[in-house]
């Protein structure tokens, strides 16, 4: 199938308060393009070159999210023009995006990272260190960045009954912080492997490549 095709049909499985985010990630300016054909205008790379190279390309009302795991030393390449950072998980990264976003004389959307897979592969903060991030002068006095919620990956495992808990845990936190924050609107949870329990547990947010684009180099 064509990624219109499949673009389609993931579309007729996400409800209208679900956003998708299109991942690109390794793929051709030209698969990209058909996607945006088609009305896609969100897309998610995990690398910052390569993000940075294809919104040199593509047109300017594309949403570029950064997906992957984000070096402090890369930011200053993508502050210019990044929508959505999915994965803050550390408060030096967080600090060093406002600062980076102060330059440009923008406010940056963020996501923090939650660790909830039971692989030591994933990055992102554990509860405990997330609730005391929330409370620090530090955290509050950041006005460039704007904190819109929370992101996780759950286990890579076809035991869906542990996604599901794993999933299940990331709402219950943001549930407790939405309570306490304005500006949570954003629960990015689920990916092609995944993305209908997630959903079912109340993402906001998937991220879906490979059902779009087919399988990576």
């Amino acid at each position: 199938m064509s990624v219109k095709e499949n673009l389609l049909a993931i579309n007729e499985t996400i409800p209208d308060n679900v956003t998708l985010v299109a991942v690109s990630k390794t793929k051709p300016i030209s698969a990209i393009q058909e996607a945006y054909d088609q009305g896609q205008r969100i897309f998610g790379e995990n690398r910052v070159q390569e993000m940075t190279d294809k919104w040199d390309k593509m047109p300017k009302d594309i949403e570029w999210h950064m997906i992957g795991h984000l070096q402090r030393n890369k930011v200053k390449y993508m502050a210019e023009f990044v929508s959505l950072v999915h994965g803050v998980d550390s408060p030096r990264l967080l600090a060093e995006i406002n600062k980076q976003a102060e330059k440009h004389n923008r406010t940056i959307s963020c996501l923090l990272q939650v660790h909830i897979a039971e692989e030591d592969t994933k990055f992102g903060f554990n509860e405990e260190e997330l609730l005391e991030l929330v409370h620090t002068d530090s955290f509050k006095a950041h006005k460039n960045v704007k904190v819109k919620g929370l992101m996780g990956m759950a286990t890579f495992t076809d035991d869906m009954d542990q996604v599901r808990r794993e999933f299940k845990g990331l709402k219950s936190l943001y549930t407790k912080l939405k309570d306490q924050y304005t500006d949570f609107d954003v629960l990015s949870m689920g990916m092609s492997g995944d993305y209908q329990i997630a959903i079912e547990e109340g993402s906001t947010m998937v991220r879906i490549g490979s059902s779009i684009f087919g399988s990576r180099n």
